[in-house]
C-alpha cells in the first residue's frame, strides 16, 4: 500500500505528497498568493517538496517537530516551494509583495501526489497504486528529454521512465482531475543550442520571467507542445505552464 504522505527512499523512485492551503482562483489572481502559509512536513526522515509561492521570499513561522529546521540543510527553497528533509515539520509563510493588500478568502486544500521515477539510461519501473487514474509529467529533472511514450509513460500500476529521463510525475486524484493550478518551469538553450525541458502541458505556456539577455519570442527561440516547451538561439526564461 503506497503512503502518500510519504516519501519512500530508494535509489531511482519516491513518492511524495504536495500540499499547500491555496486561495480559491478569485482570491489566487488578486493575491498572487500574498501572505500564503504552508505546512511541510519530513515523513521517516525523507525528503517532500511543498507548493508555495517563492517570489518575494518564505519565512518559516513555526517549527512543529522535535527535530531541529536549519534552512539549508533541514530546509529550503526552490523556484516553485519549500522542501524539508532529516524529519524537520514547520509552517512556512510566503512574504508579500511591498504595498500589497491582504485579501480575505476561504482556502481550500490541494493537493499533489506526485511520484519521482528516475531513468540511469535504462528501463525504470517506479510501482504507483493508479486505480484507472492518469498520470502527467509535473516537471523534468534530467537533461536527457522526457517524452510521453519514449522516454516516460505509465501502465496499471507503474510508472515508467527510460532513455535517461528523469521526472516528477503527478497523479490524478479518483475523478481524474490534476490540481488546476499553474507551475513553474525553467528551460535554457545553452550555447545557443535547442533545448527540450519536459512537462505535460494540455491549456498553454507562457514567458513569466526572461532570464536572458537573448530575446524569448514564441515561435522563434521558443515554443510549446503537449510535451513541453523548447528553446534555442540562447533563450533561458521561467514559463507558466498548465
Amino acid at each position: 500500500m503506497v503512503k502518500w504522505f510519504a516519501v519512500v527512499a530508494a535509489p531511482v523512485y519516491s513518492i511524495a505528497l504536495w500540499g499547500a492551503w491555496l486561495p480559491s482562483s478569485a482570491s489566487a489572481q488578486q493575491a498572487g498568493y500574498d501572505g500564503e502559509v504552508v505546512t511541510c512536513e519530513s515523513r521517516d526522515m525523507g525528503w517532500v517538496h511543498c507548493d508555495i509561492d517563492v517570489s518575494n521570499g518564505v519565512d518559516l513561522v513555526r517549527q512543529l517537530s522535535n527535530s531541529s529546521c536549519i534552512r539549508g540543510s533541514e530546509w529550503g527553497t526552490d523556484r516553485s516551494g519549500v522542501w524539508v528533509t532529516l524529519g524537520c515539520r514547520a509552517e512556512f509563510r510566503a512574504r508579500r509583495a511591498a504595498g500589497a493588500v491582504p485579501v480575505a478568502s476561504e482556502g481550500k486544500r490541494l493537493v499533489r501526489r506526485v511520484v519521482r521515477c528516475e531513468s540511469n539510461g535504462r528501463p525504470q519501473s517506479c510501482p504507483v497504486r493508479l486505480d484507472g487514474a492518469p498520470v502527467r509529467l509535473l516537471r523534468q529533472l534530467s537533461a536527457l528529454p522526457c517524452r510521453e511514450g519514449q522516454g516516460w509513460g505509465y501502465k496499471r500500476n507503474e510508472v515508467w521512465t527510460s532513455r535517461g529521463c528523469q521526472g516528477d510525475f503527478e497523479v490524478a486524484d479518483e475523478d481524474g482531475r490534476f490540481v488546476d493550478v499553474p507551475r513553474r518551469l525553467t528551460c535554457e538553450s545553452k550555447s545557443k543550442k535547442r533545448r527540450f525541458c519536459g512537462a505535460s502541458i494540455s491549456v498553454g505556456a507562457a514567458v513569466s520571467e526572461q532570464l536572458s539577455s537573448t530575446p524569448c519570442e514564441e515561435g522563434s527561440t521558443w515554443g510549446w507542445s503537449r510535451n513541453g516547451i523548447w528553446v534555442d538561439g540562447g533563450c533561458r526564461a521561467e514559463f507558466s505552464v498548465n
